[in-house]
């Protein structure tokens, strides 16, 4: 390759790397993971208030008389939340895996052409 293919290449990869999308993926994974933690905790409350919360002698009376009627619904649909929250974290995460991977191999190009170049030592 003659000198202005090389730098041009440089300069293609340059304008490439500038920006690296993996790290905006992570972010993004940080985000839904702490929303997906969110629901999890919620989903751990809500279950707590149902199951396992220890009640006054007048609460146990009132539940014998007056049973919990219907399924947690709040806590299933909080649950379900936080999977699917936790699920696109993982997504993303992976996602982000492969990019990095991509761009760390454009870098180790970009690295070569440079020394080719003489810009670096």
């Amino acid at each position: 390759m003659d000198l202005p293919e090389v730098r041009a290449e440089h300069d293609a990869l340059a304008a490439q790397l500038a920006t690296r999308r993996s790290i905006d993926r992570v972010r993004r994974a940080a985000y839904l993971g702490f929303a997906g933690f969110i629901g999890v905790l919620l989903t751990a409350k809500l279950g707590w208030d149902r199951y396992a919360w220890r009640r006054t002698p007048a609460q146990i009376e009132y539940l014998r008389t007056h049973p919990l009627k219907g399924p947690p619904f709040f806590m299933w649909l909080a649950m379900a939340a936080a999977v699917v929250l936790l699920g696109l974290t993982i997504r993303e995460l992976v996602a982000a895996r492969r990019l990095m991977r991509e761009e760390d191999a454009l870098l180790v190009r970009f690295r070569a052409l440079r020394r080719t170049l003489g810009f670096e030592g």
